[in-house]
């Protein structure tokens, strides 16, 4: 039998409303607390409650400053630590990471995970102009995530660029460019593969989106589909504007076996690995590349002694299309295999930073079906900047869980300098059109100068806002003024 200070996963647990009574709606920290008692009973053994020493929750939009503090209160616990993680979608998952070496090092029995945003409780809110008298909750956190990395670099703050959107739809085209792929082509392309994160979705009792999505809905602009960031409209989109909460109560084998929770409730974490990219996009030395994620993803199946064929499930962090293309070409996974177990942040639901909880979740759930399956997850936060992977299984690993920091393998240098005044012309090798509710209002290309530096410039030109979405524009010339503003050569 494993070590008895293993770490196992014994309880997890979604949840989510959506109703537009906002008399009622709960607010995000409620739905961590029904989470969190949803997966104390799915242990199938309440008695866990009272070993939990540490309750870590994922940050999220809110403004809860120890929100673990208070649910550990509400869940009648004394003395435990309070954790809450930094911003980004690769929290959860590092979370995971760091609460297993403490399992197994003995610091701690039980540690509960909990997350949710009320997206839609917001939006509701917006349209009805109510006031929504969420609760406080004082305090500092005593554990945190200690690394957060994510900057902007000064060019792009001078030309307003910086949004999720516009980044990934950026990447977006410029994979178009890097395949040689028409507009036409890839645009279909990208919906199919959507409609493939869609059909999961259906399968999945917790997603968000259940109803069938065909591809030609996905790719064609419509009054609930309307052009975000071309070539994305709104269902190539990360959909916040959802009310969901999920926890995770992960303790040791000895604590499992000593409680009686059922063997079939167990899941191993194998492994994990974190990394980073460069915390600003300017300096990658590809928009299509994130060597961190690939470094992360290499080692973490080293450790488990595990090739890609023999994983059973995958879900790749599915913001937007790019960011699961990168990811699948990184790991050399094929873009026709099933790649996700939720539907994605589109269908599945994208509660902010907190979308890998439903992610690991769901992953259980699947594992618990298939005794010798294997699942990996993988998490990302910023623009493809943080990298954090995990493997799963209800089998008991071949050797104790462990974990890496991957970053000394990763080049961190700046792999690109930036240009903030070129007066040459540079090279597109990425832009986007953003769209407003009615039409399209400003475009923003990445290029590469003679030297080989970096600049960003920006056009609100009726004209050729229009072009950029008919024609290739990766490739082609432009000159960019001083005042960021660009203009065909």
């Amino acid at each position: 039998m494993t070590n008895s200070n293993e770490p196992v996963l014994v309880g997890i647990s979604q949840v989510a409303q959506k109703t537009k009574d906002l008399t009622v709606a709960k607010e995000p920290i409620d739905l961590m607390l029904d989470a969190l008692e949803a997966a104390i009973e799915d242990t199938d053994n309440p008695a866990i409650r009272k070993h939990i020493g540490a309750i870590r929750v994922s940050q999220g939009q809110w403004q809860y400053q120890d929100p673990a503090r208070f649910l550990g209160e509400k869940l009648e616990l004394t003395g435990i630590e309070t954790g809450k993680t930094v911003f980004g979608g690769n929290g959860v998952q590092t979370t995971i990471n760091l609460s297993a070496l403490d399992i197994q090092a003995g610091r701690f029995d039980a540690i509960a995970i909990a997350g949710a945003e009320c997206g839609y409780t917001q939006a509701q809110a917006r349209k009805t102009q109510t006031q929504l008298n969420w609760r406080e909750t004082p305090g500092t956190p005593t554990w945190t995530i200690k690394s957060g990395i994510g900057a902007r670099d000064p060019i792009e703050t001078a030309r307003g660029i910086g949004g999720a959107p516009q980044m990934y739809a950026v990447i977006e085209n410029a994979l178009r460019f890097e395949r040689g792929e028409s507009i036409e082509a890839h645009q279909t392309a990208i919906a199919n593969l959507w409609s493939r994160f869609n059909d999961v979705a259906q399968t999945n009792p917790h997603a968000w989106i259940r109803e069938n999505v065909s591809a030609e809905s996905i790719r064609t602009s419509s009054p609930t589909n309307r052009p975000i960031a071309f070539p994305y409209p709104k269902l190539m989109n990360a959909n916040n504007n959802v009310d969901q909460g999920a926890a995770l109560l992960m303790c040791s084998v000895g604590l499992a076996e000593r409680l009686n929770i059922p063997r079939r409730k167990w899941i191993f974490p194998w492994a994990g690995t974190d990394a980073h990219d460069t915390a600003s996009i300017s300096n990658r030395a590809s928009l299509t590349h994130a060597p961190g994620l690939q470094t992360a993803a290499l080692r973490l199946l080293e450790h488990t002694d595990l090739s890609l064929d023999e994983i059973d499930h995958f879900d790749l962090y599915s913001c937007f299309p790019s960011a699961v293309q990168v990811a699948a070409k990184e790991i050399g996974l094929d873009l026709e295999r099933p790649l996700t177990v939720t539907g994605g942040l589109t269908f599945g639901g994208g509660p902010l930073n907190n979308y890998v909880m439903h992610a690991i979740a769901r992953t259980v759930e699947l594992l618990r079906e298939q005794p010798n399956a294997i699942g990996m997850v993988t998490a990302n936060g910023g623009y493809l900047t943080k990298h954090a992977h995990g493997i799963y299984s209800h089998a008991e690993p071949p050797k104790p869980f462990v974990h890496e920091d991957v970053q000394p393998l990763v080049d961190t240098n700046n792999d690109r300098e930036t240009d903030a005044n070129q007066q040459d012309a540079v090279t597109i090798e990425g832009y986007t059109v953003m769209h407003g509710r009615h039409a399209a209002v400003r475009a923003f290309a990445a290029g590469l100068t003679p030297e080989g530096k970096r600049t960003w410039g920006v056009t609100s030109d009726l004209d050729l806002l229009e072009a950029m979405q008919t024609d290739e524009f990766c490739g082609k010339q432009v000159r960019i003024s001083e005042d960021g503003f660009m203009t065909p050569v």
